[in-house]
């Protein structure tokens, strides 16, 4: 029995009002780009609205080429709004130092953001913590910007709470300097090194313990509660074959994940997750297969990746080992394919 189709992600709508702020700022009315990619104000106002990873991706590429600023990410970080994380932006809010604020903005991005390449994390030790986004290489001009914005959006969200700039450590980014490097140093104020194994900000115990003067103690704990039941309610799996499904996105970069590597990330025996999954009448490799076509199709389809960084992604040993691959689940080339999804839309 074959799941539910595998999407490379979504994100909120919400996120779309920082690039319109940023076009503003240059002078640029953002409406007439927004609505080719079909945000109109009607869009922009569900309450859940919705915009997937590759059509976001798409959408600040063609910002960029708008603006020819390449370090347009940067500028939309900064302008970013706490409250355009929806409900988790608005308990971040009433978070009573920059720490807990931290922690919520992490603990619950899947109800503002998902992709299935990872989940953003905090990770704190003695002298201070890591503020932590995920890989989402190989790196091009359709996803820097994302890096870019991200992290800039994580220090404008903590200097909002803190009332002032607030002092980074360090900066790590994944991808090589790149053209605008020199932008970085005035976007963070601090140390930025490009080539980094992880994309990350590093704050201080003293920048953490920092208090937020908004604090309400009881509505801090009411909007907590109705974060975890929200995230409760997104995250419900209804199958053993869902959370593997779910797991495999990160393992499968650059080698192919056994049963036992599986088992050991949801804590089984091996031989319990096969009998488990015997019962819902499947087996590993049929998950393995399935997830590793509809993620083949999703990135021929919906991004610019060439086929040897997809089929890094999805843990091929060659190039050539995806092509065959992909020619024996869909009785085409992955060439093929997307030439034809290419005719399709125009």
């Amino acid at each position: 029995m074959k799941g539910p189709r595998v999407r490379l992600g979504e994100l909120s709508v919400g996120f779309v009002h920082s690039l319109a702020d940023a076009l503003q700022e240059r002078g640029i009315a953002a409406s007439a780009l927004l609505e080719q990619f079909g945000l109109d104000s009607e869009r922009l106002a569900q309450p859940q609205g919705r915009l997937s990873i590759p059509r976001y991706m798409r959408l600040g590429h063609a910002a960029i080429q708008l603006t020819s600023n390449p370090a347009l990410g940067l500028e939309m970080g900064h302008l970013n709004r706490l409250n355009q994380l929806g409900l988790v932006g608005v308990t971040a809010a009433q978070a009573p130092n920059l720490r807990e604020a931290a922690r919520v903005i992490t603990r619950f991005e899947p109800l503002y953001a998902q992709n299935y390449r990872g989940q953003s994390s905090f990770h704190e030790d003695s002298r201070g913590a890591w503020l932590r986004f995920y890989s989402i290489s190989p790196y091009n001009a359709y996803n820097r910007f994302v890096v870019d914005s991200v992290l800039a959006g994580w220090h404008s969200h903590l200097c909002q709470l803190s009332g002032n700039r607030v002092a980074l450590d360090k900066v790590e980014i994944e991808f090589p300097a790149p053209d605008y490097a020199e932008r970085y140093g005035a976007a963070f104020g601090c140390t930025v090194e490009f080539g980094a194994t992880t994309n990350q900000l590093r704050l201080s115990q003293a920048t953490l313990a920092i208090r937020n003067t908004a604090h309400c103690p009881s509505t801090w704990h009411q909007l907590l509660e109705l974060c975890e039941r929200e995230l409760e309610q997104r995250t419900r799996t209804h199958s053993l074959r869902e959370r593997i499904t779910r797991l495999l996105g990160p393992l499968l970069h650059g080698h192919e994940p056994d049963l036992e590597e599986v088992a050991a990330r949801l804590q089984l025996p091996v031989w319990t997750l096969r009998r488990k999954l015997a019962e819902e009448g499947t087996q590993y490799r049929a998950i393995l297969n399935d997830t590793r076509h509809d993620l083949a199709m999703a990135y021929i389809r919906d991004t610019e990746l060439a086929f040897g960084e997809i089929a890094y992604l999805l843990g091929f040993a060659s190039a050539e080992a995806f092509q065959r691959a992909f020619k024996r689940w869909n009785g085409q080339t992955p060439g093929e394919f997307r030439r034809s999804q290419r005719l399709q839309r125009g």
